[in-house]
């Protein structure tokens, strides 16, 4: 999940969360092991709300080990880590 800048990449924040789902869906059926990857943009736009937040599942951890170390996936990490003001995660094993 991540809280968006007011402004980056000469974007508003709405602007630049549609370009993070954009990108974070292109990677859908290009990772190994992935069986889910969703996308959504928060609506209620609360104080306590993030802005973006991905929801991906993966048959094994190394499976989303794999995923992390993608080019693909690599590639995303500039310019949502400069359009980021807080981010947040958890992996788990279910």
């Amino acid at each position: 999940m991540w809280r968006l800048r007011d402004s980056a990449h000469g974007n508003d924040r709405q602007t630049n969360a549609y370009l993070v789902k954009e990108k974070l869906e292109a990677l859908r059926g290009k990772m190994p092991g992935m069986t889910a990857l969703e996308v959504g943009i928060d609506c209620s736009r609360t104080e306590s709300s993030g802005d973006v937040v991905l929801f991906s599942e993966f048959v094994d951890i190394d499976a989303l080990k794999a995923y992390q170390a993608h080019p693909e996936h690599l590639a995303l990490i500039p310019f949502i880590g400069d359009a980021t003001i807080e981010r947040r995660i958890v992996d788990y094993e279910a």
